[in-house]
């Protein structure tokens, strides 16, 4: 089974002065062994953007994409129209992370979606499972 992780998963386990390290570092290397890991191309330009931006160090971000992760997933039509109906019924959801839940939510190995962010637990109607980092 497939777990998709989402950008306050990887700044959390990537950057030691996070408020979410502690957790996102335990949940991730849980997972390891037993999952395999994946992010949206939304995750990957959120966090190389904080990366180009001196937030994070590039190596480590770019080393985490590649070494720990089985697959970046694409954002495709059947993944943008599913966000454009997860962000419609949900106002409060960011298009960004309407785009990283559609693309869990396609995805039928993905049982899981590893995030900080409390909005996308809201979101009832998806076909896996959202477990917030606290």
């Amino acid at each position: 089974m497939a777990v998709v992780l989402d950008s306050d998963a990887v700044v959390g386990f990537i950057d030691r002065s996070d408020a979410l390290h502690r957790a996102a570092d335990q949940a991730i290397r849980d997972l390891i062994g037993s999952h395999q890991l994946l992010v949206s191309t939304v995750t990957y330009a959120e966090v190389l953007t904080g990366a180009h931006l001196g937030r994070h160090d590039e190596e480590q971000v770019r080393g985490f994409f590649f070494e720990l992760t089985a697959e970046i997933l694409s954002v495709d039509v059947e993944i943008a129209e599913r966000a454009a109906d997860l962000r419609a019924r949900h106002k409060s959801l960011r298009m960004p992370d309407a785009l990283i839940l559609a693309t869990a939510d396609v995805a039928p190995e993905v049982e899981l979606v590893l995030t900080g962010d409390r909005q996308m637990e809201r979101v009832s109607d998806l076909a896996c499972q959202v477990q917030v980092l606290s």
